[in-house]
């Protein structure tokens, strides 16, 4: 089945997906959502879209299109999934999916009721060396520990020291270090270990009203993750799984770049990962299409359940560092 494609959000994660399915026959774009004519025409002319609306309604109903990808700010992405949902549209919404759980539980419902695929597009949970990493755990034995390092400096937070406070540093979008970056540290972590036991989390808060960075430590029965996420500096120390016979290093935890097998008991350092299509969101991409071509609600690992467990441990993350958003009200 091809994918007739309506995009809410005309930015670069949208230039990034188009990017990725340009190869891809199971997709045509074909409508473009902006609020003003003039973007959405522009948009859709650059990437051949045959219509343009400034009406989610209008968009929700339309019959040219089958699918839609939210790409706008986390704090509207429910109440446009509901709407898309409710007529029958598959949805491949981006990261974080919601605002809070609760506004999760009311789309996987929608999806439920009108029997149509929802997706949160995590790219890192769809990447061939995610699943090396997924497959090769137990030849770490009993898993001890693991650190997920995500820091990026933010390409806005120069303007926002300057006194421009742009829509990435604003609680009413739902933003900041824990929801843009800090996710991509918890959806893997949870598809990997499942859901923690406890969870402890500290934040550096600005003026704003959001955190410019932080870090969340998840306790599970034998074990405890660490994760570091930052808007407001840059890392290059990778990530680890540390298992009592070894551990697997992960260059670029949001991309899983490469990753190498420490084998404690034959001391023995192992490349195990393999080279990637250089846009990551193509596999996200392909997994969509293949959901929506053989009617499968939902993804295994971009599952309903991980994206409701990344979204509680966010919840109970912003809780403990004080980040409130009108969203939750």
């Amino acid at each position: 089945m091809t994918i007739k494609l309506g995009v809410i959000g005309t930015n670069f994660i949208t230039e990034r997906l188009f990017d990725a399915i340009s190869t891809l026959e199971d997709y045509e774009v074909v409508a473009v959502y902006s609020r003003t004519e003039e973007r959405a025409t522009d948009f859709a002319q650059k990437h051949g879209a045959t219509y343009t609306y400034t009406s989610l309604e209008d968009l929700a109903a339309s019959t040219h299109i089958n699918a839609v990808y939210i790409a706008s700010p986390t704090s509207f992405h429910a109440d446009q999934a509901m709407l898309m949902l409710s007529h029958g549209k598959h949805v491949l919404v981006e990261k974080p999916a919601a605002s809070n759980y609760e506004e999760w539980a009311k789309m996987t419902e929608a999806a439920r009721e009108n029997e149509v695929v929802l997706m949160e597009a995590m790219k890192t949970t769809q990447l061939p060396n995610f699943l090396t990493v997924k497959e090769q755990l137990q030849e770490l034995g009993t898993i001890r520990s693991g650190f997920a390092n995500f820091c990026q400096y933010s390409s806005r937070y120069d303007a926002y020291k300057n006194g421009d406070i742009q829509n990435a540093f604003k609680p009413e979008f739902s933003n900041g270090s824990l929801m843009d970056i800090g996710v991509y540290g918890v959806y893997p972590i949870i598809a990997l270990f499942g859901r923690p036991n406890e969870v402890r989390a500290q934040g550096h808060m600005l003026e704003s009203g959001v955190d410019g960075a932080g870090s969340l430590l998840l306790k599970y029965d034998e074990s405890q993750i660490i994760i570091n996420h930052s808007k407001i500096t840059q890392s290059v120390i990778p990530s680890e799984i540390q298992g009592e016979n070894g551990s697997l290093v992960i260059q670029n935890w949001s991309d899983f770049h490469s990753v190498v097998h420490h084998n404690r008991m034959n001391k023995t350092e192992t490349v195990i990962s393999e080279e990637q299509h250089q846009n990551p969101m193509y596999y996200e991409a392909i997994e969509f299409a293949k959901l929506v071509s053989n009617q499968t609600l939902e993804s295994i690992e971009n599952s309903h359940k991980n994206s409701a467990i990344t979204l509680q441990v966010l919840d109970e993350a912003r809780r403990q560092i004080g980040l409130v958003f009108p969203s939750d009200q």
